[in-house]
């Protein structure tokens, strides 16, 4: 598979570019392994199942696997050790750790231990709050400066969920068009023949 061609898919799902360390550690091999546990290596444990919580109400399970079956709650840990600036990993935790303060005052109880529909509820509200004011692209472009570090929490753990995802093997053959030997090149073909985007 054309690694190149994946992240350009991947943009065009997360409707804006992929930001420059993201996109540099994916191009050094990073890629979701599907495992549905694993030890973190820069999230603490309750971290860690926070974030395999949020990606997977980002991207649940449905006819097709979800966040947590291909992996991505690694893709996400090893990510922010590997690639991202100390800056950057300061900036993420500490998103985290607001986006559970605001859980505990909306339930009661940590984001890790709320029932599904709460968590789902968070999420949402967070992605909603995100996007408050921002909905001209400069606003938007502004969250791409300077590695993404602006950006709401909310925003870059979608960006690592959906890469994670497309990248790993069952998203980039189940869920995206994959042929692994592509007949003639076809410059404009309509949506529905096709019927979903190319991997490759």
């Amino acid at each position: 598979m054309n690694r190149r061609e994946v992240l350009e898919r991947a943009a065009l799902v997360l409707g804006y570019a992929i930001t420059g360390p993201t996109l540099a550690g994916v191009l050094a091999g990073c890629k979701a392994s599907p495992e549905l546990s694993y030890k973190p290596v820069f999230l603490t444990e309750d971290q860690a199942r926070m974030i395999a919580e949020i990606a997977e109400v980002i991207l649940p399970k449905t006819t097709t696997p979800g966040a947590k079956d291909v992996g991505v709650p690694s893709f996400i840990d090893n990510m922010l050790k590997e690639v991202y600036s100390k800056e950057y990993q300061e900036s993420f935790v500490k998103g985290l750790a607001e986006f559970d303060e605001e859980t505990k005052k909306e339930y009661g109880n940590s984001f890790n231990d709320c029932d599904t529909d709460q968590q789902v509820a968070m999420v949402k509200k967070a992605h909603s709050k995100a996007f408050e004011g921002k909905v001209d692209g400069a606003s938007q472009g502004r969250w791409n400066t300077g590695g993404g570090n602006d950006r709401p929490f909310i925003l870059k753990v979608k960006e690592l969920t959906i890469l994670g995802f497309f990248t790993s093997q069952a998203g980039a053959t189940e869920v995206l068009q994959y042929n692994p030997v592509p007949g003639p090149f076809q410059g404009c073909v309509p949506l529905e023949k096709v019927g979903k985007a190319w991997a490759t």
